[in-house]
């Protein structure tokens, strides 16, 4: 039998690379693509909005009154007018603007910061003391004292469509999209060109954007100190009366009671209900130690849990998954330059990324045509997570 011959695939040169196609990846290519005026080449090593990233899991919740603080908000509202265009583009409803709702106590921290955020920025807003609470949203359990603060910019998106959308409208833009290709090497040279080294071919850029999610210590050491892989879990339950939770009468929503958090969206499949804690597993070292499946008596106890936040959901899951995202220590994302000028990091956004992700993606326009790089803050930077390392402790 002759062997087989391999195939041979020419070496691209190209004004920018984007490394990863995933969130912040395709995001990037998006924007890229779309400003016009330079040749763009996305590298993925699984398929087109592939099952294997940080996105998955149907919803995700959006939100602009900011449970971590009032610093991000300028952020999410500038995603949240790129979120719409490229709705616009597609031609796909992506964010389903049904609110979030923050049920929990006044004094909390986290309440706290919503209500700072739509204080501060002027958000539309409701604020719902206890019986405005069990009078509107009677598919929660309420207890005394709980307020509730319904973020009218807030809602439900659907992230598996969101990145297929971006990475076409890429394609539309002119970009290149290259599949099932693993980039092993990232180098700079003297003269500030990038060559990026695939199991395929070479290819060779002016500036490229790393966009490598929990992959990204695996290409780059000097994110090991700063990022760990955090596994998430992904609950679905079936309520006994769906109507009451569909998106024209359910908001997605986020809670926190006794130590316990939870958040979803409405039902979107037509039979089940997404409500999910926030952790289940400590950090691991890489993606590979993500463990594949959330135990039997773990699974026990979020449907016990979930059913005592809304009674009217048969505790036992439906559907479960597990996901992960790159973690860093005090959840500030990395986004940082290299000292050449042509290397750009997006990481480390801690579970917290894909409601900014659009807004992060136009950083990545801004560095590809040199421009003023906007919604950025000097802690993202490498440098500044390893200070604060060295001040406190390490992330492993």
């Amino acid at each position: 039998m002759q062997p087989r011959a391999q195939t041979t695939v020419e070496d691209i040169e190209t004004d920018i690379a984007v490394v990863g196609l995933g969130t912040m990846g395709a995001m990037s290519l998006w924007r890229i693509a779309r400003h016009g005026g330079r040749s763009v080449v996305g590298v993925e090593q699984y398929g087109a909005a592939h099952s294997h990233g940080s996105f998955t899991g149907e919803s995700r919740v959006f939100r602009t009154a900011y449970h971590e603080g009032t610093r991000y908000v300028p952020t999410l509202l500038r995603a949240r007018e790129l979120w719409h265009e490229l709705e616009a583009d597609s031609g796909r409803s992506l964010l389903l603007q049904v609110g979030t709702l923050t049920v929990g106590y006044a004094e909390d921290a986290a309440v706290r910061n919503v209500i700072d955020s739509v204080r501060e920025y002027d958000l539309p807003h409701e604020l719902l003391d206890t019986a405005q609470l069990r009078e509107r949203y009677p598919q929660h359990a309420v207890n005394e004292d709980n307020v509730g603060v319904l973020d009218v910019f807030g809602g439900g998106m659907r992230p598996e469509l969101s990145v297929l959308s971006a990475l076409e409208q890429a394609e539309r833009f002119g970009a290149r999209v290259l599949t099932h290709e693993q980039v092993i090497d990232i180098s700079v040279d003297g003269a500030a060109r990038v060559t990026v080294t695939t199991n395929r071919r070479t290819i060779r850029a002016r500036a490229v954007v790393v966009a490598q999610g929990s992959w990204a210590k695996r290409l780059s050491p000097e994110l090991r100190r700063i990022i760990s892989v955090q596994p998430l879990p992904l609950t679905w339950f079936m309520p006994h009366h769906l109507e009451m939770f569909t998106p024209d009468r359910f908001p997605a929503f986020i809670r926190d009671e006794g130590g316990v958090h939870f958040f979803g969206a409405p039902s979107l499949d037509g039979y089940s209900l997404k409500v999910t804690p926030r952790r289940f597993h400590d950090p691991v070292a890489d993606v590979d130690d993500v463990p594949k499946f959330i135990t039997p008596d773990r699974l026990s106890e979020i449907g016990r849990l979930a059913q005592s936040f809304f009674p009217d959901l048969n505790p036992e899951p439906v559907h479960s998954s597990v996901h992960h995202d790159a973690f860093t220590v005090d959840k500030v994302p990395v986004v940082d330059v290299d000292a050449t000028g042509s290397v750009l990091t997006l990481t480390g956004f801690s579970g917290h990324g894909f409601k900014l992700a659009p807004a992060i993606g136009e950083i990545a326009e801004q560095f590809a045509f040199g421009e003023a790089m906007t919604h950025m803050a000097d802690d993202y930077s490498i440098a500044a997570h390893v200070a604060r390392l060295e001040r406190g402790a390490d992330c492993l």
